[in-house]
């Protein structure tokens, strides 16, 4: 198949994605790596519908050096998902990844933070609005700061409260805020709805951002622009996008003093395992959390220790056992024998057994009964 005739092909599965709802993101980055790929296989005169095993272990061995574990895989997913769309629409005879063996990834447990590590970080956000409420009113940057804390405050609620990711936090609008009934309305993976709930101090946040907050942000924005729709907005009046929102959570995470390697996407691991911590049920916290299956849920089990010890102490026959100091058992206590008198011919006849120590053949004595113990 000629090199155009392989662009096409590509260009199909792109429409796919497209067309299956497909994250812009998503597209973006399988248009890369497909695109890559072909064009490897293409300076090598390989054809991209059956290229022999040689050739992808060679182009599994480049990705290898080009990136991290979890890029190789990223980049491999997209390679298969090309060639399964090819088989299916009879573009090619079949999958030629199918039998490569390729590397996995280790299975690695979600990093948690602890309620105090929560209560630190909102902390720090109100320290943050106290010392713009200090500041000058002449202070022009004193409303901005203010609008800031503000958001900041409601970002952290209302991740934490809905377990969302950074992305859906992104892509919240007004009209999808319902704060009578607690809930809000949210677009995750696969542009698939989902309904999150908040509690009161969520609410109380979005409140208090949406009345003193907000507006001051939106009156930053140029003249001529359009009013923005998006629930959270950055210091010039636009919608706060995903790189915004990371990068101002990983601000104050580290403002905060959380330990190394917290993310946005911590506070989503947090909400699911707290839940579970909670009492609550898997199935539930798979709805909120958006997953499609019941296994990616079930990875929070794992981590979340109250959870592991509820069901180690109602399954393990020694959980809860009560514990008792444990001594060798005793003989039943009988009455000494008297030995037979001696004469003094035979006493001296037996030596030194007969004067010795007979506290081990002597049935109440404590040798004796710890003898009888180990061998009974």
């Amino acid at each position: 198949m000629t090199a155009v005739a392989a662009d096409r092909a590509v260009g199909r599965f792109l429409r796919s994605l497209a067309a299956r709802d497909a994250s812009p993101h998503t597209q973006r980055s399988y248009a890369t790596v497909v695109a890559a790929y072909v064009a490897w296989l293409a300076a090598r005169d390989v054809d991209w519908r059956a290229p022999a095993r040689p050739e992808l272990r060679a182009y599994l061995a480049k990705l290898g050096t080009s990136g991290s574990r979890a890029t190789v895989a990223q980049r491999l997913a997209a390679i298969r998902s090309f060639h399964r769309y090819a088989a299916r629409e009879g573009l090619a005879p079949g999958d030629p990844w199918a039998s490569i063996a390729t590397p996995r990834l280790p299975r690695r447990l979600p990093r948690v933070l602890e309620l105090e590590h929560i209560e630190r970080l909102l902390g720090t956000i109100d320290a943050q609005l106290v010392a713009a409420l200090e500041r000058e009113p002449a202070d022009r940057r004193q409303e901005v700061a203010v609008a800031l804390a503000l958001r900041d405050r409601a970002l952290v609620e209302v991740a934490y409260a809905g377990g969302l990711r950074i992305s859906e936090l992104a892509g919240i609008d007004l009209p999808a805020l319902d704060l009578e009934r607690a809930i809000i309305r949210v677009t995750g993976k696969g542009r698939k709805e989902r309904i999150a709930l908040v509690g009161r101090p969520a609410v109380a946040a979005l409140h208090a951002w949406l009345e003193d907050g907000r507006p001051a942000l939106a009156a930053r924005r140029g003249t001529g622009d359009p009013e923005p729709g998006a629930l959270f907005l950055n210091h010039r009046g636009g919608p706060l996008g995903v790189r915004g929102l990371r990068l101002r959570l990983d601000r104050l995470c580290r403002a905060a003093g959380l330990p190394e390697g917290v993310s946005p996407h911590t506070l989503r691991h947090s909400f699911a395992t707290h839940l579970l911590d909670g009492g609550a049920d898997l199935r539930v916290v798979q709805e909120l959390l958006g997953h499609e299956s019941l296994a990616t849920t079930q990875v929070y089990t794992h981590v979340s220790p109250a959870r592991l010890r509820a069901a180690y102490r109602s399954a393990h026959p020694r959980a809860t056992a009560t514990a008792t100091a444990t001594a060798p058992a005793t003989a039943p206590q009988t009455a000494p024998q008297t030995a037979p008198e001696t004469a003094p011919e035979d006493t001296a006849a037996l030596g030194d057994d007969a004067s010795g120590d007979h506290s081990a053949d002597d049935p109440g004595s404590p040798a004796r009964r710890t003898a009888s113990a180990w061998t009974a």
